[in-house]
């Protein structure tokens, strides 16, 4: 593989550190900047609603320019906006900064997978894609706890100043390592974009998206003040839980990739999202006990993004049958659905310690999670009334 891969899936890990890291630093950044644990909640709200619109948007403004040049200007973007946040005077500035940093890493994503293919033959392509999205999910196994870690001992603002670096070495590496005549695919339009939206069947998949992970964030937006303020943990052991998250998260990727390719994408999400709904209303009584509080979080983990391959195998699927020509489009919506569902899930938690209590958001998750599982069991009805009108 060659190199130029390597600093793709650097970027990834930087993307994927500075997107996750906030959540184990949110009681930490509420007290230092004198704000409640709902508004710094909302930090993570508002990077997924910068991921939401910088998918699509700057996507599709982007199409027509050199590819290595939206890659090192995305970059910049992503430095400039970890850097903001590092010097952030304000929880105004602090929201500014995870805006831009969240536009960047919408773009990255929707533009990645395609430089990954560009620099391998037609025979790698799939292994250099699953490369770079390494570096997400060792991101959510090393980068996420380590931030976490960081934060704590030298604070919030330190670790922000760390990705930066790593996003500066990565900037430099796809400066000096990516070729300047990448592979330029047609771009997608507005209308094309639009096309997909109206579609029924592709918007019940982007709900079954957005329930899925707003049950989960609901709960995981507020997983540090739980463990601190419910099950009785120091914020110093935050880092190490979030490490045993990140492992289970790993190994529920890899599980729910085979159990979508065994069983079919409906029957795979059903079994996650019925298992999400119990585990998170287990969480609501397991989060009073250490021991259990941390099995019920490594069970939690290995289902929580579980999910990711069937939602993005059975989105292809439908957009096959209903949208032909705008399969790539469909699946990068998709993202924007993960990411809506992240942005509503930390809005409804933080309602959630508002209006009632911070242990309240684990059972009102299970909730949304319930919701996911009932418009996936929907749209294979859909499917068999297709298969027998056919």
């Amino acid at each position: 593989m060659p190199l130029a891969l390597w600093a793709l899936t650097l970027s990834a890990f930087a993307i994927g550190t500075t997107e996750f890291v906030i959540v184990g630093l949110v009681p930490t950044i509420a007290n230092d900047l004198g704000v409640s644990l709902p508004s710094a909640g909302l930090l993570v709200s508002l990077y997924a609603v910068g991921v939401a619109i910088g998918a699509p948007v700057l996507t599709a403004l982007t199409g027509r320019w050199n590819r290595k040049i939206v890659l090192i200007s995305l970059m910049g973007l992503f430095v400039v906006g970890n850097l903001l946040a590092w010097q952030a005077p304000s929880y105004e500035t602090l929201i500014l900064a995870r805006i831009l940093t969240g536009l960047a890493h919408g773009v990255f994503f929707s533009i990645g997978s395609m430089i990954a293919t560009s620099l391998v033959s037609k025979d790698k392509e799939a292994s250099a894609i699953a490369i770079m999205f390494t570096g997400l999910t060792v991101a959510l196994v090393t980068g996420v706890p380590l931030g976490t870690w960081i934060g704590q001992h030298f604070g919030w603002r330190a670790t922000f100043l760390v990705v930066s670096v790593l996003g500066l070495i990565a900037l430099i590496g796809s400066a000096i390592l990516v070729p300047k005549n990448l592979k330029q695919s047609i771009p997608a339009t507005f209308k094309e974009q639009l096309q997909v939206i109206v579609k029924p069947r592709l918007l019940l998949v982007y709900l079954m998206t957005i329930l899925g992970y707003g049950g989960t964030f609901t709960a995981f937006t507020y997983l540090a003040p739980i463990l601190e303020q419910q099950t009785g943990f120091a914020s110093s052991a935050i880092g190490l839980i979030m490490l045993v998250y990140g492992v289970s998260v790993a190994i529920g990727n890899i599980w729910g990739g085979n159990l979508a390719d065994k069983r079919g994408p409906i029957s795979a999400l059903s079994i996650i999202f019925s298992a999400l709904t119990i585990i998170l209303l287990a969480f609501t009584f397991t989060m009073e006990s250490k021991v259990a509080a941390v099995l019920t979080i490594l069970v939690w983990g290995a289902f929580a993004f579980g999910n990711v391959p069937g939602l993005q195998l059975y989105v292809v699927k439908q957009a096959q049958k209903h949208a032909p020509n705008a399969v790539d489009v469909a699946s990068g919506l998709n993202i924007t659905a993960f990411n809506i569902g992240i942005a509503l899930g930390s809005i409804i938690g933080g309602s959630v310690v508002e209006g009632m209590s911070v242990k309240d958001t684990a059972w009102i998750g299970a909730a949304i999670s319930a919701l996911a599982l009932i418009a996936t069991r929907y749209s294979g009805m859909l499917d068999r009334r297709e298969i027998q009108q056919a």
